[in-house]
């Protein structure tokens, strides 16, 4: 089976075993046994909502820090859309750009500015008539890791097109390979991240076999030093001259950090735009039915509000958003830093469309052979139909249903199940009772009730 990375970690310290994460995970990648969460390798999509719904914060994103750099001998940081909703009203986007080089970046690309070169690949497929509609967005990792758990017959409709992580870490070392002479593999590409689903996605990339971004910083690691590093201007004279060409985006590509800004970007066909993981997974059950038809476009969040309610950036969804927004509406009109021409040859020539088929995921495997396997499948349903179905979660799993899988693992017992351990007492109670009552024989001679009726 497929070794599989997630980020997510679990402080096995402070967990306490309350079972409220097991209620909110999407595809019941945790358990908890023994007082203490456990999560499943092969079902975790990293969408971060665990790490929301832990009042202990018991559940955490493992990501680099700044020591990453000092991996490299040049560093480009790709910030992520969402980021620049983190700051104050007043602020501007050339002074945080130019934060990253005050604190140890040598270069900064947007992940913005490679955003609208998705836009504009999908606008093309969109005009085509071969493709079947609806299709999805590939920018959200952890809506594509869904689908492959729980919604595999819809794989075949993604846009099939990298994302603007992977696209922007591309194209930064190819320049920076042209403009230093610096060798490829010394050029690191550090994306700054508003969720875990991306720290596993430069680690184990969906769409393409080896990803170009080196290290990924959760944006809540990065914020301060970015904080303490604004308003001091550029670090040097070229970097003054340069200051202006930091920012290069336009609001196509800014929009992206939060919901609707992929839909108005494309601006083909009939588009629309859902967020937070249950109202996706709602809307692909529908698509499954075949509704849904008439729309060309669907873009899907697991985070509430898009990537401006990742759980590792600072703000609140709705504060990240209005300060993006706002922050895009100072900026300005700007002309679109690639033309029409260089846009259409990137499509043309295919440099950006995924190089990896999106695979559906096995997390059920009962057994290796066939034959066996079926016998455990009906095995599973009976005793899914045996137990109460509640899905309580008492006994550490999410449903009844996840704990006849566990049964049928051999990690589990029927007997986890409170309503089966009270009716197994039960029994066990009535039983000690029968016996108790038993008078054995070698004492019935004696038995006082014996020799009265003699």
């Amino acid at each position: 089976m497929m070794q599989y990375f997630h980020s997510v970690k679990l402080n096995v310290k402070k967990c306490i075993g309350c079972t409220i994460c097991i209620k909110h995970c999407p595809t019941e990648a945790i358990r908890v046994h023994d007082g203490k969460a456990a999560i499943m390798d092969e079902r975790c999509i990293d969408c971060g909502e665990c790490i929301k719904s832990c009042p202990h914060h018991a559940k955490y994103a493992h990501s680099d820090t700044l020591k990453k750099l000092s991996e490299y001998k040049y560093n480009i940081a790709l910030p992520d859309p969402s980021f620049f909703g983190q700051f104050k009203e007043g602020e501007n986007i050339e002074d945080i750009l130019q934060a990253f080089l005050h604190i140890g970046f040598d270069e900064v690309f947007e992940v913005s500015l490679a955003a609208e070169i998705v836009a504009y690949i999908v606008s093309q497929k969109l005009r085509s008539s071969k493709i079947k509609k609806p299709i999805f967005s590939t920018s959200c990792p952890a809506v594509l890791r869904l689908m492959q758990i729980k919604f595999p017959g819809l794989l075949e409709q993604t846009t099939q097109v990298l994302s603007p992580m992977e696209i922007a870490a591309r194209i930064a070392k190819d320049e920076a390979v042209k403009k230093t002479g610096i060798a490829y593999d010394e050029i690191g590409a550090i994306f700054i991240s508003p969720c875990p689903a991306k720290v596993t996605e430069a680690r184990q990339p969906i769409t393409t076999k080896h990803s170009a971004v080196n290290g990924v910083i959760g944006a809540h690691l990065i914020y301060r030093d970015i904080i303490k590093n604004l308003h001091k201007g550029p670090v040097d004279q070229e970097a003054q001259a340069q200051q202006r060409s930091l920012h290069k985006a336009t609001k196509k590509g800014m929009s992206w950090g939060y919901l609707t800004g992929e839909p108005q970007s494309i601006e083909v066909g009939t588009t629309l735009a859902v967020s937070g993981v249950q109202n996706v997974m709602s809307l692909l059950e529908e698509i499954e039915r075949g509704e849904l038809q008439d729309v060309d476009f669907i873009e899907m969040k697991v985070c509430d509000a898009g990537c401006v309610g990742g759980p590792l950036n600072i703000q609140n969804s709705f504060v990240g958003r209005v300060h993006l927004r706002g922050l895009i509406a100072r900026a300005g009109g700007q002309p679109s830093y690639y033309s029409e021409e260089e846009l259409r040859d990137m499509y043309g020539k295919g440099h950006f469309e995924s190089t990896e088929p999106i695979l559906p995921r096995p997390i059920m495997t009962l057994d290796e052979d066939v034959a066996m396997a079926l016998v455990k499948m009906e095995r599973l349903d009976q005793i899914t139909k045996e137990l109460p179905g509640l899905d309580c979660g008492a006994c550490g799993c999410p449903s009844c249903r996840a704990l006849a899988e566990d049964i049928i693992r051999g990690t589990a017992f029927e007997t986890d199940c409170v309503i089966k351990l009270r009716d197994r007492i039960k029994i066990l109670a009535q039983e000690i009772l029968y016996l108790a009552r038993i008078v054995p024989p070698s004492m019935a001679a004696d038995h006082p009730e014996k020799k009265e009726g003699a």
